[in-house]
């Protein structure tokens, strides 16, 4: 069996920066536009009014005011496969580490295969970078046949992510040697001169990146949360949503204790009042829809909930 820390994505979700005042600010501009007191009156909202103001536009869903509400966030350790899903969000911006900066994960890889096989690479290439990754290549490549199941998805989880269903199946060995090999292989082209943005198209796409994003509360609530916190999600992807939205509900909880998958979206705003995603998968609130958005009967909303809440946010 592989060891715990293997199987977790090794992915983190971190908010750096957001609105703080967003909740009292999504409010006011939303009486702004049914009011015709001085704005000052507006302005001097009080908490009682936070809250139902904040209510009142998710039930009729007047979303344009949560626009004013921003949160920039950053995703360490994702794989380029979830982050060109997640640039696929337009209404957002992001500053993603660039493909030849990867270079670090691998790098790190690399290293660790010389120190596991008994050879002396230079940690930094400047001045001999030949000699430099002819060494890392070999290093990889010896490592990729010489080291078990374990010891080779230890080596791997360093610069590429561990599928699931692969570590459920014990095949992260076979996985990872395979992605360690290709890297060895990256490294023998650099080493012969090859262009590191030419060599580069080697690296697998389960390569490790970084990536910031700042999207408005509305973007969340409508259509990144819905779409991704949901089954039907890429299991990565869904982690990401997951593990932001536990970090906007601890900022704001006003504004994303409604939050969630599809059908937790397509219930809050069909029903007379919104449920918090908590009631839902405790079994405190239940569904009236009678299928949510991609097709499941109603009978089995809550399952697939709960079912989409420990894919995306306990991997293992």
């Amino acid at each position: 069996m592989m060891l715990r820390s293997l199987v977790d994505p090794g992915i983190r979700v971190r908010l750096v920066s957001y609105t703080v005042d967003g909740e009292r600010l999504v409010a006011a501009s939303s009486k702004v536009s049914l009011s015709r007191k001085p704005v000052e009156d507006i302005l001097s909202i009080s908490e009682g009014e936070v809250e139902e103001w904040i209510r009142e536009t998710y039930k009729r869903q007047h979303f344009s005011p949560w626009e004013h509400s921003v949160y920039t966030y950053i995703v360490d350790g994702l794989s380029r496969v979830a982050s060109h899903q997640l640039v696929r969000h337009r209404i957002a911006s992001y500053t993603q580490q660039s493909h030849r900066y990867t270079e670090g994960y691998l790098r790190d890889m690399a290293l660790e295969a010389s120190r596991l096989t008994g050879r002396e690479c230079p940690a930094k290439p400047k001045g001999q970078s030949a000699e430099a990754y002819r060494c890392y290549s070999r290093a990889l490549m010896e490592a990729s046949e010489a080291l078990g199941d374990e010891e080779a998805a230890r080596l791997g989880w360093r610069a590429y992510v561990p599928p699931p269903r692969i570590a459920r199946r014990g095949l992260l060995g076979d996985y990872y040697r395979s992605l360690i090999r290709a890297t060895g292989e990256y490294y023998r082209l650099l080493s012969m001169g090859v262009a590191r943005e030419d060599a580069r198209l080697l690296i697998p796409h389960a390569v490790r990146t970084r990536i910031v994003v700042t999207m408005n509360a509305r973007e969340l609530v409508q259509s990144f949360l819905p779409l991704r916190m949901c089954t039907k999600a890429q299991w990565e992807i869904r982690h990401i949503a997951w593990s932001l939205w536990r970090e906007l509900v601890r900022v704001h909880p006003r504004l994303f204790k409604w939050a969630g998958p599809s059908c937790v979206y397509r219930e809050n705003t069909s029903r007379p009042s919104p449920a918090p995603l908590r009631d839902y998968l405790e079994g405190r609130a239940g569904f009236t829809i009678p299928r949510c958005p991609e097709g499941v009967e109603k009978p089995g909303i809550p399952a697939c909930l709960r079912a989409a809440d420990s894919s995306g946010s306990n991997v293992g």
